[in-house]
């Protein structure tokens, strides 16, 4: 299966940049920027991702963005995991970042955004790897910093493909960023959101009547009302799914307990993500096994994950329909 999976032509349409920074190019930033840190070695890093609750996930987070300060960082922490999800099968990846983490420490978005996009530049020359990138709005701030990033990203935005909307949920629902996300798509964003993860289905509501999203990030708890499934199957509304982060911050204990194939079986447009790969212990791959070997998920139903990854991204048909052919060949030659 291993084999099998990682042939298998896919896409990552959720995960975040922080996320993906491993141990070792953390100690090569930092040294680089003369951050000093509290770890000693990549074993003791790892140690500390094994997070109890959100106050220690949310620490090791500021600890690791302190260390990000120039271009050249933002570029090796894209490339190096455009690197790495090529390696995995991956022929089109969309990755989330923002602004608003670093502009208390006068970072500039050109920074981050030049950073990022050089780096995926070069990761399709290198790998042939095709890639977009999700401007994230941070719903525990206020709105009116929401309408700030929005103006600061204007000079990029033939860079940046959507906006999407993350952090603490529970205390922010969608609704606080109705005006944002109507702003979002005035300047031509596409949309989604981190919702029905930590809340429940009413926010998965709220994003699809007051947000007017295009897809869903996470939205596992959609099953609490059944008048919602049957609305996002009408929908036909993309949902990123990301079985180790779901289980690694206590939403579900196993990942035979997961919804995922439950969502598959109703006809729900659900894909496999990573989310926050290195914090969580899961690369792409590991959330198709995780998924397959203990979430009970057949070969034919990760070849619809896969499938729908590809009908899920903000590319256009014609890029759709050359990676679905793809896909097709693949799965014959198998």
């Amino acid at each position: 299966m291993n084999s099998f999976l990682k042939k298998l032509p896919k896409a990552e349409l959720h995960v975040h940049l922080e996320g993906t920074i491993a141990p070792e190019l953390m100690f090569i930033i930092a040294d680089r920027n003369k951050v000093k840190l509290s770890y000693k070695t990549e074993n003791e890093v790892r140690n500390a991702y094994n997070f109890k609750n959100y106050d220690e996930f949310a620490r090791a987070y500021r600890m690791l963005t302190s260390i990000m300060r120039t271009e050249q960082d933002f570029y090796d922490v894209a490339r190096a995991y455009a690197k790495r999800a090529h390696a995995q099968g991956v022929l089109h990846l969309e990755m989330t970042f923002d602004f608003d983490t670093y502009l208390p420490r006068a970072i500039n978005p050109g920074i981050i955004v030049n950073g990022i996009y050089e780096a995926f530049v070069d990761a399709r020359r290198d790998f042939g790897i095709s890639t977009r990138m999700i401007l994230c709005l941070l719903r525990h701030l206020d709105e009116t910093v929401a309408l700030n990033t929005l103006k600061l990203s204007i000079p990029y935005k033939d860079k940046i493909i959507a906006i999407g909307l993350a952090s603490d949920e529970p205390s922010n629902p969608p609704s606080k960023f109705k005006k944002a996300f109507s702003y979002a798509r005035e300047l031509g964003y596409r949309t989604t959101a981190h919702v029905g993860e930590n809340a429940g289905p009413e926010n998965i509501w709220r994003a699809l009547d007051l947000l007017k999203v295009d897809r869903i990030d996470h939205g596992v708890r959609c099953f609490e009302d059944e008048k919602l499934v049957n609305e996002l199957i009408k929908r036909k509304m993309p949902i990123t799914v990301c079985p180790i982060s779901n289980i690694k911050t206590g939403l579900f204990k196993t990942a035979r307990e997961h919804p995922l194939k439950r969502m598959l079986d109703a006809g729900l447009l659900v894909s496999i993500n990573s989310d926050d790969p290195v914090f969580f212990g899961g690369e792409l791959l590991d959330n198709y096994q995780v998924a397959s070997n203990e979430g009970g998920l057949s070969q034919e139903d990760l070849i619809t994950c896969a499938r729908n990854s590809f009908v899920s991204a903000f590319i256009s048909d014609e890029r759709k329909n050359h990676y679905l052919k793809l896909l097709n060949e693949a799965i014959k030659t198998n």
